[in-house]
């Protein structure tokens, strides 16, 4: 649990790092990365050479902004398996070859599988690098200024914040059990139902005095969000020169002109 924190807690530091890509506008971000994962789910099952230079700009971005790509990959082990997984049995389903690589006949099944899962990969990198380089006052403003619904936003931003309140609540809850039970790995399954029900009992006792602060610092039905800077002319260009290069990586014959492979 104190492991889970602390990894919360560095997002948070890592939001607050300074470099190009952080003194963005967060709304400027957030609509290049929604333009990105369009443009990247929009590519063909079989054009694996198409979606490979899609990699160029997460990769350009993770320079420009400081932040490691083994970073990335490290706070996703958890969701990456999961995202490798959408395809596994394409090959199954689909085995008329297609290429022949030393001789050796690849089917439809495996190149769909592979560019469905550098699809799920680069989609998670675009959206941990905006989460890594944008406070999530300035993301909830930024929604807010693109008319999303407030409930929405709120919720959003309930939910990243005190996330860590649940989690302390459930270690605290771990540990009264672990003095209770010494010597035993993890928690026996004829435990499960009372220890989930005290959770929520729990949780929804913490929630109720959680409000009760938000009241008594004048909390009325949506928040004050963070103010941030107006949009300026460089959000703009970078807004416009991401997408334009997108639209070049999706219907630019990159792979050809770059020598790779061109897979028909």
């Amino acid at each position: 649990m104190q492991k889970a924190l602390a990894e919360l807690s560095e997002m948070d530091e890592l939001a607050a790092r300074k470099s190009p890509v952080h003194a963005l506008h967060p709304a400027a971000k957030l609509l290049t990365t929604i333009a990105y994962i369009l443009i990247t789910l929009s590519f063909d099952k079989y054009d694996l050479s198409g979606i490979i230079p899609m990699v160029l700009w997460p990769v350009l971005m993770y320079q420009i902004s400081g932040v490691e790509l083994r970073t990335c990959f490290y706070k996703l082990r958890i969701v990456l398996p999961l995202v490798m997984a959408v395809g596994l049995f394409n090959p199954l389903f689909d085995k008329e070859i297609m290429l022949t690589i030393g001789g050796v006949g690849v089917s439809g099944g495996v190149i769909s599988m592979i560019t469905l899962m550098l699809k799920g990969v680069f989609c998670l990198m675009v959206s941990f690098l905006l989460m890594a380089t944008t406070k999530i006052d300035s993301l909830c403003a930024a929604l807010r200024k693109l008319h999303v619904p407030a409930m929405m936003v709120s919720l959003l931003q309930l939910t990243y914040r005190y996330v860590g309140v649940m989690t302390e609540e459930l270690a605290v809850m771990t540990d009264a059990y672990h003095l209770r039970a010494p010597g035993q790995k993890g928690i026996h399954i004829s435990a499960w139902g009372s220890f989930l029900g005290q959770l929520l009992l729990r949780s929804m006792d913490r929630a109720q005095e959680l409000y009760a602060s938000m009241l008594l610092r004048g909390y009325h039905d949506h928040f004050h969000y963070a103010d941030i800077e107006r949009f300026k002319l460089r959000d703009a260009l970078f807004m416009a020169g991401c997408i334009l290069f997108f639209i070049l990586l999706r219907y630019g014959n990159i792979a050809q002109l770059l020598g790779g492979l061109v897979i028909r």
